[in-house]
């Protein structure tokens, strides 16, 4: 405990500008700002209007220049490919600072945009930096993308330079990412002038005339320095994950994110540096830009970049190894990562067969995070289990129990309480505060604090109509929760998964809580379906536990009856189906929405953004041969 929490939220709610102001102090600047809070275009607020930084000299040249070139930065960790790299500060640095030349050769510079289409391997990363050395604006589509969504994607940010690679791993499976990039060319109506491809050892691909090998980029380049550029300059575009049509394409900007980030990791995660700090995800996604590329390194901390899964690669103790063989402090994954893990070792045997003493804490985001996988974790663990709420718009956390400035006592079913500078409240539909323990809709009052988003890319008016109209001087969250008496913060679930059954407003993530707690239930979601009577109705889709050889109807009844007993006859919950796997994105969330449309025999579109759409036909399947039906 370093700080009393409710001091510090006060602060920083009360006189913002000095707060942020004090905190921006803990990175380099290359001019200090005009103004802390620029309030000129209202609702487009920014931060640190006049000031002047580089991104990646705060994040790599910085720590050298403090005298830490040699510690290391970045932990290349491929259980698929049987490799482990590490890189200094300085090592990074110096292969950073080369591909920016690469980049400038190919007429790259400030403003221009650079698609970073790649799997989980270091050149990802020496890209994305590479593009903040020289003040381009990176746009990372997650690798292995389907052509017409990366084409759209393309034509939205309309980059110079395509960076990607031959191909990306699976387990027992190679995903050629060339035909991929190729035919998103071929369809997107802007053309880049150049790719530059990483051949992988796993397969080489064909060049053609626009293509460049990143070997030959970076022999023929000489190091650049940084390009200083306004804090209020765009650093990234971030694709926000299933969108169909027009992206919607986030927009985040240099100063505020360096000093958010920063912050984040001492006040939310304790991290500092040289702490050893994994981020179990993705770079397509935004934890992997927070939390695997800028925030550890802002932080001075080292990084993990994990080529592999949580399980099957080898097998459910592959985060066990990692964790004991790099001597990781803290770790940051999805739940749908702890459930999968949790049902292939329910008894958690793995876990015993590592020596994990360095692992002070676990924090859970990106899905909600049920009580009993939270305890499970706890249990086999020791170490405290931190779920934490936020969103691709916001950057970084909304809610959490912030270690690094007090620990609170941990709730089973909420992240906790608001992080110092965020205004939440829980409002109706007509936008008035409800009272302690009735869901409503998650907003936050404006002006978002640093490192959330800007606007959406070419886009202010769909940002506007997005997110600031439906509750005037409130960003719309659209997840539903409540606050209890002490203030902590229950996230339910989206605003779209609150069902409307004989007048009653249902929480399908309440549900879902009750669902996982039975001891034969790994995973599970909840739906609405539509009833002729009632309106709606939830469905449950159960998964169960490796190993379960109980009858299915039995399981099925106890997960029934447990609803009943817990939530009340009220939420008519009387249908549930056991199936093999739920669809999911490749971030781990679960595709509810689908799963909705499918129960409700109404058409919908293969998600882009899904992990396994074989799945989908595994639901119809279970759907059709059970009684399920529904009548609209």
């Amino acid at each position: 405990m370093t700080e009393d929490f409710d001091k510090v939220c006060s602060e920083a709610l009360n006189n913002k500008e000095e707060f942020w102001s004090n905190i921006a102090s803990a990175i380099t600047w290359d001019k200090k700002w005009n103004s802390v809070l620029d309030t000129s275009r209202s609702p487009f607020y920014r931060w640190f209007s006049g000031g002047r930084i580089n991104t990646c000299y705060n994040a790599l040249d910085r720590h050298i220049d403090d005298g830490r070139a040699e510690q290391c930065a970045l932990i290349y960790d491929s259980p698929i490919t049987n490799t482990i790299k590490k890189y200094s500060y300085k090592n990074l640095r110096d292969r950073v600072a080369k591909f920016s030349g690469a980049l400038a050769n190919q007429g790259v510079k400030h403003g221009d945009r650079v698609v970073i289409y790649m799997p989980m391997i270091p050149e990802a990363v020496v890209a994305m930096l590479a593009c903040a050395r020289i003040g381009a604006i990176h746009s990372v589509v997650f690798g292995g993308f389907a052509s017409h969504e990366l084409a759209v994607r393309i034509d939205d940010a309309m980059p110079k330079v395509i960076v990607s690679a031959s191909c990306g791993l699976e387990p027992g499976r190679i995903v050629a990412y060339k035909p991929l990039l190729d035919e998103a060319i071929k369809l997107a109506k802007h053309k880049p002038i150049r790719s530059i491809i990483v051949q992988r050892d796993a397969l080489v691909c064909e060049m053609k005339e626009r293509d460049l090998d990143w070997n030959d980029a970076m022999s023929e380049a000489k190091p650049h320095n940084c390009v200083s550029v306004d804090a209020t300059d765009p650093l990234y575009i971030l694709y926000t994950s299933g969108t169909t049509g027009q992206p919607k394409g986030v927009v985040r900007d240099n100063g505020g994110h360096a000093v958010a980030l920063n912050w984040s990791m001492g006040a939310v995660y304790d991290v500092k540096p040289g702490d050893v700090y994994w981020a179990a995800s993705d770079i397509g996604w935004v934890v992997g830009h927070s939390y695997i590329v800028y925030g550890p390194l802002l932080a001075g901390a080292t990084t993990i970049l994990y080529e592999g899964k949580p399980v099957g690669t080898p097998d459910a103790g592959a985060f066990w190894r990692v964790i004991s063989d790099h001597k990781v402090s803290k770790l940051f994954t999805a739940p749908t990562a702890f459930r999968a893990i949790k049902r292939e070792d329910p008894a958690g045997k793995l876990i015993k067969k590592y020596s994990m003493p360095s692992l002070k804490a676990l924090f859970l985001a990106g899905e909600r995070s049920d009580p009993d996988t939270l305890v499970w974790a706890e249990k086999h663990l020791n170490v405290p289990v931190i779920d934490h709420w936020w969103q691709t718009e916001t950057g970084w956390s909304i809610v959490a129990n912030c270690l690094g400035i007090e620990k609170l006592r941990v709730k089973h079913g909420s992240p906790s309480k608001p992080v110092p500078g965020w205004d939440l409240s829980v409002v109706d539909e007509g936008g008035k505060e409800v009272k302690n323990g009735e869901i409503g809709a998650l907003v936050l009052k404006l002006p978002l604090p640093p490192g959330s988003l800007l606007t959406l890319w070419n886009a202010d008016e769909r940002y506007h109509q997005s997110y600031l109209t439906e509750f005037p001087g409130y960003y719309q969250t659209a997840d539903a929760g409540y606050l209890d008496e002490d203030g902590y913060v229950y996230v339910m679930s989206r605003t779209d998964d609150i069902i409307n059954t004989a007048g009653h407003r249902l929480s399908t993530g309440a549900m879902e809580e009750v669902l996982a707690s039975h001891p034969d239930v790994g995973e599970c979601a909840v739906v609405g379906t539509n009833d002729a009577l009632k309106g709606q109705v939830p469905l449950g889709f159960l998964v169960l536990n490796a190993g379960v050889n109980r009858e299915g109807d039995q399981i099925v009844n106890e997960t029934i009856q447990l609803v009943r007993d817990t939530i009340g006859p009220v939420a008519s919950f009387k249908t549930a189906l056991i199936v093999e796997r739920l669809p999911k994105t490749r971030s781990g969330k679960i595709l509810r929405g689908t799963l909705q449309k499918i129960a409700n025999s109404e058409p919908y579109v293969t998600p882009a953004t899904i992990d396994d759409p074989e799945i989908l036909e595994e639901v119809i399947i279970a759907l059709n041969e059970s009684k399920f039906s529904t009548e609209t």
